[in-house]
């Protein structure tokens, strides 16, 4: 009976960091950008001075085509003004939450992902600007 103890309680740690992702909230702006990645390798930047391993090209589209995109691909909008966006997305499986923003930068649009517990995230954020950024594109060819 022991043997099942060690996946149980796996199991049930994996629960408990869903269920303490779910009352968080995004980092927001701070002095007017995204707040910057912080040491752990689960999320990702495209604003300028972040480190390489953590560095995201901008979107280059249009605010509100990137709120289109970020809805497309699953995610919530959780707020919204003329210049900012933040969005979650769930994992299906342990509902991990995970926060996208967004900010209006002139002709691109600047993108923050992040997961808000653990550490490593398989580059699932890295990830998830690609498929945004594969939205756009998809958009953009139906339109023309």
């Amino acid at each position: 009976m022991s043997w099942l103890f060690f996946p149980a309680a796996g199991m049930a740690l994996f629960v408990g960091l869903g269920i303490w992702s779910q009352k968080g909230e995004a980092a927001g702006l701070k002095d007017g950008k995204l707040s910057e990645p912080d040491h752990k390798p689960n999320n990702v930047c495209s604003e300028t001075g972040v480190q390489p391993e953590r560095a995201v090209a901008p979107l280059k589209a249009s605010f509100n085509d990137v709120a289109d995109a970020i809805e497309a691909t699953g995610g919530t909008i959780t707020a919204r003004s003329d210049d900012y966006l933040s969005a979650t997305y769930m994992s299906p499986i342990f509902k991990f939450v995970d926060d996208v923003e967004i900010r209006r930068d002139g002709d691109v649009t600047q993108i923050r992902s992040a997961s808000r517990v653990g550490f490593s995230d398989r580059n699932v954020n890295r990830k998830r600007v690609e498929m945004i950024r594969t939205q756009l594109q998809s958009s953009m060819e139906r339109e023309t």
